[in-house]
């Protein structure tokens, strides 16, 4: 049979050493999130295979909206995921328009906080592709929250002082901050695309009660989770979370073949839908970089059933069942 993973994230793997015990790795695990019937469950497949490729020795933990489909998580779980159904969690309302419409259910993603059989997780959101082993992410010091810096210099910032005058922390020699203007630089902003971080039951309930009192922003839970966690945060290189227009604003601190972690954040760069159609996706790197999350989307020798060139028998946990019929927790073999 299938090494399962246990619940508190140890997992049990056959090496040239032989069978390793249970608890023998750390409770550590990736998690993405996802929500509704739409087609980002092709992301999160694409992912558990990038992990996969990579050899990381953890599991990948989808936490779902009650409202993703059957036929999806069965989907994911055949590529060995582990699913942990999650309530939504919304924002107090407000008049905020938010720079893309589906922020607001990005709040949900407050709820692996919650995962507290992980002593440390690697966020990663599902229109992410890890093309090296990051792995040793999780031997960063603890108490901390990591992330890579974000850029401020693409039209979705236009609501902003930074985008208004130019500044970037990209490049913050480029502008520079008008403390006699706007007053003291803001702090270092993060993407909240990919984040290393501990769960812990005080700061989920922490968070829950922030979010109750804090009205919404333009980038949503982004802005709640950067304004949280300001005083721990501290930064990623770019090569652990490659937002694309970085290839196009800030060249000079890319360096493409050292790229680790790829964030198909950019408008029309979604590899299950990409067209080339729109600004900046007719670039030879974007192509590239959208053929590559292709070739392991399409790789049969990476699904989970075809490790070794074989079937391999997978275990199948019974499930328990919502009053929707649908699985709320299902446990599944390590993304590895």
């Amino acid at each position: 049979m299938a090494p399962p993973v246990s619940r508190n994230g140890a997992n049990h793997r056959t090496t040239s050493a032989g069978l390793l015990k249970a608890n023998t790795l750390p409770r550590r695990a990736y998690v993405t999130f996802l929500a509704g019937d739409g087609d980002y469950w092709k992301g999160v497949v694409a992912l558990a295979k990038g992990l996969r490729k990579t050899k990381s020795v953890y599991p990948l933990v989808v936490a779902m909206l009650p409202d993703v489909p059957v036929d999806h998580r069965q989907k994911l779980v055949a590529q060995g995921c582990i699913i942990r159904e999650i309530e939504p969690l919304y924002p107090p309302e407000n008049q905020t328009r938010f720079a893309m419409a589906y922020y607001v259910i990005n709040y949900s993603k407050l709820r692996i906080w919650e995962f507290v059989e992980y002593s440390k997780m690697i966020y990663l959101d599902g229109d992410i592709q890890v093309f090296d082993n990051i792995d040793h992410l999780f031997d960063l010091p603890d108490g901390n929250f990591h992330a890579v810096m974000d850029c401020f210099c693409e039209p979705n910032w236009r609501n902003s002082p930074q985008y208004q005058i130019g500044y970037c922390q990209q490049s913050p020699e480029k502008v520079h901050w008008p403390e006699n203007h706007l007053g003291p630089k803001p702090p270092l902003y993060f993407n909240a695309g990919m984040f290393v971080f501990q769960p812990n039951l005080s700061t989920y309930h922490d968070l829950l009660e922030s979010v109750k009192t804090t009205p919404p922003t333009l980038f949503a839970e982004q802005d709640f989770l950067n304004m949280f966690f300001r005083d721990i945060y501290k930064p990623l290189p770019t090569a652990y979370n490659l937002i694309l227009a970085m290839l196009w604003r800030h060249p000079e601190n890319v360096e493409l073949d050292k790229i680790k972690v790829v964030h198909y954040c950019a408008d029309g760069s979604k590899p299950w839908r990409f067209t080339g159609k729109e600004k900046n996706m007719d670039r030879e790197d974007i192509k590239m970089l959208v053929d590559k999350w292709w070739d392991i989307y399409n790789d049969e020798t990476l699904d989970y059933r075809r490790i070794g060139g074989g079937l391999l028998p997978v275990d199948k946990p019974a499930a328990a069942v919502t009053k929707r019929g649908r699985p709320r927790y299902v446990t599944a073999p390590s993304a590895a």
